[in-house]
C-alpha cells in the first residue's frame, strides 16, 4: 500500500502579507478553489492502492489542518505534531515509524511512502501520476527514490540533481548540488543531465529507516525516542518538546540522499512549481491578456506584467509594470517582480519590532471559529466573533479586562458565573472582569457575535482556559 506523508510545517513567509507563521501558505487557497494542502491530497486520486495520510504538522496548526482535511472528507491515518521545526528528515523519520506501528502484524512488507510538500503546485497530474507510478516500482526494490523536476529555465532559486547514466525511466543519482548561480544554472539546463531538487520521495518505510540508522543514527535515535514518548492527544499524536527537540535539524537529502547508495531520481515534468515567491506564483496562475493576475476587487489601467490581489477593499492600479500588490486587512505590500526575494527582510524588520503582522492575520482561526478585530484604541478592543454550528468556546476568565457581547445573528448559549442562559439576535450581555464565562452556539447556522473588550490589558495571553473540549487547558491565547 502507498501511504502519503504530507509535510506540512513550514512558515512561508516569503508570501507575506498573505501567509504568515500562523496561517502559511499551504492552508491557503493560492492557486485554485482548495488550499495548497487540500489540492495536494487531491492529486492522490487515482493513484493505485492508496491508504489514509500521514500528516505532519506545527503544533500551532493543527486545528487549521485538521479542518482543512474534515472539509475535504479526509480521514488521516494520523496527525503528527512538531513542538518545534527540525526540518524533512526528522519529520520522514517519525512518519516512517507512525506509518510502521499502524501496520498490520500480517503484513509481509513494509507500506510505501510518498512524501510530499504540502505547498507546491503541480499543473499536470496525470504526468505527476506517471511518475509515482514509474518510483513506485523503484521502491519496491528497495530504492529511495526523489522526483527530479525537468527544468525548462536555468533557476537559481532550486538546488539541482545531476543523474547518472542510464537507460531510464528510473536514473542512478550521481551528485546533489547546491544552488548555483546564473552562469552555472544555464550549464546545467543545457546539459540535460541535470534537475531541480523538488524534495518529493518514495521508498518503504523500513527502507528509509535502516538507512537513516545507517547514515544519520543520531536523528534516527531521537526520533525514536520522541516516538516513543508521543501521546495520542484527540485526533492528534504530539511528539515531546524535549525528546523531539533534542534532534539535529537536518533536510533528508543532506541526511540520507546524497549519502546512501541506493537512491535513484525519475524525472518530473508536470508543471511544477514550489510557489517560493510572489513571482512564483504569478507563474503559477493564468494572467489576462496583459499578463496580470487580478485577485479580489482589483481595477488596472496601462498596467502589465503584474500580481494584484485584493482580500477586502479595492486596489487600483495605473501604469504599473512588473509589479507585485498585495492587500490584505492589516497590510499592504507593494514590490516589483524582481525585489520579491527581499521580502524576507520586510519579515525581519517586523520581527524586530516586535510586530504581530508577522505572525498572525488580523482574522485569528480557532478550532470554535474565529475573530477578527475590526478596531482598538486605549483600554478598548472590538472584535467579530464566529462560532461554527455545534462549537463552543473554552471555560475561561480574564485578570484584566471585562466584555460585552452583542449577538448580531444565530443563537448563542452564554456561561457567565454559575448561570447559563440564551441570547438571540439583537441581545445582549455584560462579563464582569474575573468571571468564569463561555460562548456556545447550539444552533445549525454560525453565530455572530460583536465583542467590546474594556481594561487595563487586552491581549490574547490574559486567558485562563478553565475547561476546553479541544484539549487546550493550560495554553494562553
Amino acid at each position: 500500500m502507498l501511504i502519503p506523508v504530507i509535510l506540512s510545517g513550514g512558515s512561508g513567509t516569503r508570501l507575506w502579507p498573505l501567509s504568515r507563521e500562523l496561517y502559511p501558505k499551504q492552508l491557503l487557497p493560492l492557486v485554485g478553489k482548495g488550499t495548497m494542502l487540500q489540492e495536494t491530497l487531491a492529486r492522490m486520486k487515482g493513484v493505485e492502492d492508496v491508504g489514509a495520510p500521514i500528516v505532519v504538522c506545527n503544533d500551532s496548526h493543527r486545528f487549521l489542518v485538521a479542518e482543512q482535511l474534515r472539509a475535504v472528507d479526509a480521514k488521516p491515518q494520523s496527525i503528527l505534531l512538531e513542538p518545534v521545526g527540525r526540518n524533512t528528515a526528522p519529520a520522514v523519520a517519525i512518519a516512517a515509524m507512525a506509518a510502521v506501528a499502524a501496520e498490520s502484524s500480517n503484513s509481509k512488507t513494509s507500506p510505501l511512502l510518498l512524501v510530499l510538500p504540502a505547498d507546491h503546485v503541480i499543473r499536470d497530474v496525470a504526468a505527476f501520476r506517471s511518475a509515482v507510478s514509474v518510483g513506485r516500482r523503484a521502491a519496491e526494490q528497495g530504492k529511495l527514490v526523489t522526483f527530479g523536476v525537468v527544468p525548462d529555465k536555468p533557476e537559481t532559486g532550486y538546488g539541482y540533481i545531476k543523474r547518472a547514466a542510464g537507460d531510464g525511466p528510473t536514473f542512478p543519482i550521481a551528485q546533489f548540488v547546491e544552488k548555483p548561480d546564473l552562469a552555472t544554472a544555464t550549464r546545467y539546463v543545457e546539459s540535460k543531465e541535470y534537475f531541480w531538487n523538488s524534495g518529493m520521495f518514495l521508498f518503504r518505510a523500513t527502507a528509509v529507516l535502516d538507512e537513516m540508522r545507517a547514515l544519520a543514527p543520531d536523528i534516527y535515535e531521537a526520533c525514536a525516542q520522541a516516538y516513543t514518548a508521543s501521546k495520542r492527544d484527540l485526533d492528534f499524536t504530539r511528539l515531546p518538546a524535549k525528546e523531539f527537540g533534542a534532534c539535529r535539524s537536518d533536510s533528508l537529502d543532506y541526511a540520507v540522499m546524497e549519502k546512501t547508495k541506493h537512491g535513484v531520481v525519475v524525472p518530473l515534468d508536470a508543471g511544477w512549481s514550489d510557489v517560493g515567491s510572489w513571482s512564483a506564483l504569478h507563474e503559477a496562475v493564468p494572467g489576462d491578456e496583459s499578463n496580470n493576475v487580478c485577485l479580489g476587487d482589483v481595477l488596472t489601467e496601462d498596467s502589465s506584467g503584474c500580481y494584484l490581489q485584493s482580500t477586502s477593499r479595492l486596489v487600483a492600479a495605473v501604469g504599473l509594470r512588473d509589479h507585485v500588490v498585495v492587500e490584505t486587512k492589516d497590510a499592504v505590500l507593494v514590490a516589483p517582480k524582481d525585489r520579491v526575494q527581499d521580502v524576507k527582510l520586510l519579515v525581519t524588520q517586523l520581527k524586530k519590532q516586535g510586530r504581530y503582522e508577522t505572525s498572525m492575520h488580523r482574522e485569528v482561526f480557532r478550532p470554535w471559529g474565529s475573530y477578527d478585530s475590526i478596531d482598538a484604541g486605549e483600554r478598548f478592543q472590538v472584535k467579530r466573533l464566529t462560532v461554527k454550528p455545534g462549537a463552543e468556546m473554552s471555560l475561561q476568565m480574564h485578570h484584566h479586562r471585562a466584555e460585552h457581547w452583542i449577538v448580531v445573528s444565530g443563537t448563542a448559549r452564554i456561561t457567565r458565573g454559575e448561570e447559563t442562559f440564551l441570547l438571540e439576535e439583537n441581545q445582549s450581555t455584560y462579563i464582569p472582569l474575573g468571571a468564569k464565562h463561555r460562548i456556545s452556539n447550539p444552533g445549525k447556522i454560525p453565530l455572530h457575535i460583536i465583542e467590546v473588550q474594556s481594561g487595563t490589558y487586552l491581549g490574547e495571553d490574559d486567558i485562563v482556559r478553565l475547561e476546553d473540549r479541544y484539549g487546550r487547558e493550560g495554553e494562553k491565547g
